[in-house]
């Protein structure tokens, strides 16, 4: 149920900047290929989020579903993590710029290490970055 939330949160905000265009990936291979059609979707929880979840990727021009091995996705496992720590309340939002991007190369030596990183900013919403 978590994995379909996150997927229609996320839909619903692709629509509402004007996506058309997107390419999902999920390390849940049952929702990606229930979403495919290539699975029924059986657990009958499940039911109301498949049927809303739907609708909505019909409104988008193009939809690319890939399914990631998690062991593999190493970015939406962070985020993951990093979301289940948040104290959050219920009906707060909160905007957090996750970035990817070296200022300064890693030197050679932390390069051949595997470094994972976290930093979290609350962004206001009139924010150029």
């Amino acid at each position: 149920m978590a994995e379909y939330q996150g997927l229609i949160l996320g839909l619903q905000m692709a629509l509402e900047i004007g996506i058309k265009n997107l390419d999902v990936s999920g390390d849940r291979q049952l929702l990606i290929n229930q979403l495919l059609e290539e699975y029924d979707v059986k657990k009958t929880d499940l039911v109301s989020y498949h049927t809303q979840a739907c609708p909505i990727l019909d409104r988008l021009d193009i939809v690319k579903l890939h399914h990631i091995p998690r062991r593999a996705n190493k970015m939406t496992d962070m985020l993951t993590n990093l979301a289940a720590t948040l104290p959050m309340r219920a009906k707060q939002d909160m905007n957090i710029l996750v970035c990817c991007k070296w200022v300064v190369a890693p030197s050679e030596e932390e390069s051949a290490q595997e470094i994972n990183a976290v930093s979290v900013y609350e962004v206001e919403s009139e924010d150029w970055r």
